[in-house]
């Protein structure tokens, strides 16, 4: 099977989407399967093209490999995550230049475009129509919802009109939706009228040997000052969607009656510098900021804490996802902390890997905090039930092989209409 995917988001970038692109992508290589990628040069989240994609006659189209993926990248507007209109612009420049350089791909027999964001899906949409091959529209975010839920357009502003009217074009032109969690599907059939035999569920998965409580550097403790600590790590996009302003309350609260206790924070996002300021006002001294690390090392920064924090802002929306941090601290044998509502909780609370709060209630998150400080055989206990969960049920690779069976649904009965 040759396969398309077209993803706005790619290593060297960092977060879900980018993992999720490549660590299916390989998978299927590794399957005997043709996989190319067409992507956007890396600049998430900071708005700047990583080194190694600079050179200015390479800024139009940029092919390389990647595990065997072959990847094409294309020009896009580089935009930190910050300004709505901003953002607008980053997504338009690669749905239009992503729809003209796939033209130049050979035949795939298959499509996959991946949200976020949702312009990429119309890109996908675009060329499978072009080639005539299925296109299937992978739901990794609810657009134009989640943005409403971060305070990005009203209800009735002209930004999410329009997007709602994309969103529902791209739901019914699609030969099959896939989503990753049944919250998602639940959704997309009641608010849009879609029948709920063309939505699919893939759950994200981990890769379990990479996210493992093996993968220690012994040092890096050391190396951070928190040796001694109780270290409580998120490790993620600072964005407007995460409420990491109750991380802050929660380390003003602590500071003084707890110094053992600190936040260890890794990566970057449109809210990082106003949560260093925040914190620096305070006179905070329990909070470390790090700069975004490249994956291969980020169970290193989980493995060194002592439990792991996930977070997301209180709205309905946010009820339907299940962040992708949360089971790779999971996969490392994390006990968690989840400030996150629904699908989240429901799964934290099946696998007994932690414990949830309220979302956005910092007294709450101090509570949950100084519960497992106080326990280590119960964090012993949730780290432990949190890996087994992931290898029974969550490993990408199983993932990868679900995916594949669903997309050779579509390709053999095109083929053999395409033949007949």
């Amino acid at each position: 099977m040759n396969i398309l995917y077209v993803s706005q988001y790619f290593p060297p970038e960092m977060g879900a989407p980018a993992a999720r692109a490549s660590e299916l992508s390989c998978h299927w290589v590794r399957a005997g399967h043709r996989v190319t990628v067409l992507t956007g040069f890396p600049n998430h989240p900071t708005g700047i093209i990583a080194p190694g994609y600079r050179v200015p006659f390479c800024r139009i189209i940029y092919r390389e490999s990647f595990h065997g993926v072959n990847v094409l990248r294309t020009w896009l507007l580089p935009f930190p995550n910050r300004k709505a209109w901003e953002r607008m612009l980053n997504y338009s420049s690669f749905c239009l230049s992503s729809a003209l350089a796939g033209l130049r791909i050979s035949a795939p027999d298959v499509v996959v475009g991946s949200s976020p964001q949702l312009l990429v899906a119309l890109s996908a949409c675009w060329l499978a129509r072009a080639k005539r091959v299925p296109f299937i529209f992978e739901v990794r975010d609810l657009w134009p919802e989640s943005l409403t839920a971060v305070g990005v357009g009203g209800d009735n502003s002209f930004l999410h009109r329009s997007l709602k009217k994309i969103a529902s074009f791209l739901y019914r032109q699609a030969d099959q939706i896939v989503v990753v969690t049944p919250a998602f599907k639940q959704h997309i059939a009641a608010a849009y009228n879609i029948p709920s035999s063309k939505i699919s569920l893939i759950p994200n998965g981990v890769e379990a040997a990479h996210f493992s409580p093996d993968q220690v550097d012994e040092s890096l403790r050391n190396r951070l000052g928190i040796e001694s600590k109780f270290t409580i790590c998120y490790i993620g996009t600072m964005g407007m969607a995460h409420g990491l302003e109750s991380l802050v309350e929660a380390a003003r609260f602590l500071h003084a009656s707890h110094p053992e206790i600190v936040f260890l924070l890794v990566g970057e996002g449109a809210e990082k510098q106003r949560l260093i300021a925040h914190s620096g006002s305070l006179g905070l001294k329990n909070i470390r900021f790090i700069d975004q690390q490249p994956r291969a090392v980020i169970p290193h920064y989980i493995n060194a804490s002592d439990a792991a924090l996930v977070l997301l802002k209180k709205s309905d929306i946010f009820k339907t996802v299940i962040p992708t941090k949360m089971l790779e601290f999971m996969s490392c044998a994390r006990p968690l902390m989840v400030g996150v509502e629904g699908e989240a909780k429901k799964l934290v609370e099946e696998a007994q890997a932690g414990l949830c709060f309220e979302p956005e209630n910092p007294k709450a998150l101090v509570q949950a905090i100084l519960k497992l400080a106080a326990e280590p055989s119960l964090r012993q206990a949730y780290g432990r039930n949190g890996r087994r969960f992931i290898i029974e049920h969550l490993s990408r690779r199983q993932t990868a092989l679900d995916y594949l069976d669903l997309l050779n649904n579509f390709v053999l009965p095109a083929a053999r209409s395409k033949a007949a």
